[in-house]
């Protein structure tokens, strides 16, 4: 008999527990299916069609706007998805993640005013998931 312990913490030290191990069940799913190496649109779209299907809060490519001293640049970003409108979720297909990626991540909480990333590459034999904190 197998026992699993499941580890609670704190919705401070790790806010959007609920929402996040949704998103990433989600995310587990599809690389079950599909597998590793695909490009990243694919897998936006099976991700796209999970959270259809669980009726779950999402945008996808959602614009954000760059404020400089009060002025909006030119240029913008688009988040992969913005989930429960409070979870940036950023997608990639590629061999490990890197600190860039933690940089852009960052970038994109700031700018969103999300409290919660979630880097979600589907590159490797597993799934691999990274949280981050604004």
């Amino acid at each position: 008999m197998a026992l699993f312990l499941v580890m609670q913490y704190s919705e401070k030290e790790y806010p959007l527990q609920k929402e996040s191990y949704q998103i990433i069940g989600i995310c587990m799913e599809v690389h079950r299916i599909l597998g590793k190496g695909l490009s990243e649109i694919v897998y936006k779209d099976a991700i796209e069609y999970e959270f259809q299907l669980k009726h779950i809060p999402y945008t996808r490519e959602k614009k954000y706007e760059v404020d400089y001293k009060g002025k909006i640049l030119s240029h913008h970003f688009f988040a992969d998805f913005v989930v429960f409108d409070k979870i940036i979720l950023e997608v990639k297909s590629q061999k490990g993640i890197v600190d860039e990626h933690y940089s852009w991540v960052i970038n994109y909480l700031g700018i969103s005013k999300c409290p919660l990333g979630l880097i979600i590459n589907f590159g490797e034999n597993s799934l691999v998931s990274k949280r981050v904190i604004l």
